[in-house]
């Protein structure tokens, strides 16, 4: 008995909420809301109801993902859980954006690097201050 509940009717907050694209349901209906979620093509409010194989882009500056519904879910399942419900389309060039956007951060630390010694830390917060300062 898988412990995820399928439902026929499943908001598009929710759904994104429990495929995990968001961390908490009201930061998925504030992103409806603000226009940054559409499905094919046209932005929807929190409480449109999806289907299977619809295709939702989602705009997280400064990439834009495309995801395509292969079930809806309404409960939160794990990560490994969550890929069975939805299909990567996102294009290489957008995932190549933000990883660019994220190198170009003066704060941003490759996975496994650790926390900062102390000099990074010293010149990150000069660094810092410098930009406020301008």
């Amino acid at each position: 008995m898988s412990p995820e509940v399928e439902t026929p009717d499943v908001r598009i907050d929710k759904f994104l909420w429990s495929v995990r694209i968001y961390k908490t349901r009201s930061q998925a209906t504030e992103e409806c809301k603000k226009g940054r979620v559409s499905i094919n093509g046209i932005p929807v409010k929190p409480s449109r109801i999806i289907s299977g194989n619809e295709i939702i882009t989602i705009r997280k500056p400064p990439a834009s993902y495309t995801i395509r519904v292969i079930k809806p879910l309404g409960n939160r399942v794990s990560a490994k859980l969550a890929a069975d419900y939805i299909e990567d389309l996102t294009p290489e060039e957008e995932k190549i954006k933000l990883e660019m956007s994220r190198s170009l951060y003066p704060g941003f630390r490759q996975r496994g690097l650790g926390r900062p010694t102390k000099k990074e830390r010293r010149n990150l917060d000069r660094f810092i201050d410098d930009l406020g300062s301008v």
